[in-house]
């Protein structure tokens, strides 16, 4: 069985950086008839999110509509399994299980506790375990590929390590996932400031595209993109950042390699670079903007695909579980 599992954060917004970098690959990779060969799992992680302060009255609203943003960009349900986090009790007990395979000096180490954690008076034991949870999300369903983006490769060694650990304490028991990357747009990087990836935490709003944003403003956020002094259209993220963003987001919204992209600008200026790319991202946003319209107006079907998802997920989840549990010695759950 070849079965991939990934999660997103129910902010309630979904960027470009996150459509092609992971949500775009996940529909063109979701088995077109689930079998006893292939299956995808997709999952908004609700869990996740409340290590950080939040609003409880917003927090179901955005849950939803992660799901449907995810919904609206083509996941479909009938090819692979939607759900959110907390619907499936797996993924808790199954962190406390791991969380006595894991050692506190390993998640101290995790670069995004550091960074989030950096000047804080009080930190919170869940941003500490954050790793763990997601260790579980991905081992609960005897996942065997992980699609990430670079900033999640040590949250999924982490996850590997443990995984292993398990193995060599308690026999094996576990299957220990590996990762896989997109080859294009794997980091889209922020409109503003190259140098870093596009993200909805960032200062200007000028630098993300949303998937939400009207295509007159798609356009103007492309075409008022930071590029160079140069005047030349080469694919180089070291010595042109803000040129090269512009190569990878315009190649993968055409689905065209990195090569083909640059050639077909030879002779080009910065002007058509953007022209091309704001066209090029109008025409693929579009049709899921149509379609989340769609899904506004039908929460109940939302509710119903979430539901569903949820069964289905515990229905592949519960003889891990039951793996899980007799490796480790606890006693089996009555009927």
């Amino acid at each position: 069985m070849n079965r991939v599992f990934s999660g997103i954060q129910p902010t309630g917004e979904m960027h470009l950086g996150n459509y092609l970098g992971a949500v775009r690959r996940w529909v063109s990779e979701a088995p077109i008839r689930p079998d006893n060969r292939s299956e995808a799992l997709y999952c908004v992680v609700d869990l996740h999110a409340m290590t950080v302060a939040y609003e409880p009255a917003e927090f179901a609203d955005r849950t939803r509509r992660t799901a449907m943003l995810l919904l609206a960009a083509g996941l479909d349900p009938e090819r692979c399994v939607l759900f959110v986090q907390s619907h499936v009790s797996a993924h808790t007990e199954l962190t406390w299980i791991l969380n006595c395979i894991a050692t506190y000096g390993e998640l101290r180490r995790m670069t995004q506790f550091k960074d989030k954690g950096q000047g804080q008076e009080s930190v919170s034991v869940g941003l500490l375990d954050y790793p763990v949870l997601m260790a579980a999300d991905i081992l609960a369903y005897d996942t065997t590929e992980v699609p990430i983006g670079d900033d999640q490769r040590q949250h999924l060694e982490l996850a590997r390590d443990i995984a292993i650990r398990f193995n060599h304490r308690f026999g094996e028991t576990l299957i220990v996932p590996k990762p896989t990357f997109p080859e294009v747009a794997a980091r889209v990087k922020d409109l503003q400031n190259p140098a870093a990836k596009m993200s909805k935490s960032a200062n200007s709003e000028a630098g993300q595209i949303l998937l939400v944003d009207p295509p007159s403003r798609i356009a103007k956020k492309i075409k008022s993109a930071v590029t160079d002094s140069l005047a030349a259209i080469n694919y180089d993220p070291i010595n042109q950042p803000g040129v090269s963003n512009l190569i990878e987001i315009l190649s993968a919204a055409t689905d065209q390699t990195i090569e083909q992209t640059t050639l077909g600008l030879h002779g080009q200026g910065y002007g058509a670079l953007k022209s091309q790319t704001a066209d090029a991202v109008v025409s693929l946003i579009e049709p899921l903007q149509a379609r989340l319209a769609e899904l506004e107006a039908d929460l109940g079907e939302v509710g119903r695909i979430l539901a569903s998802g949820a069964v289905r997920a515990q229905e592949i989840a519960d003889p891990v579980m039951e793996r899980i549990r007799s490796a480790t010695g606890l006693l089996p759950r009555l009927p």
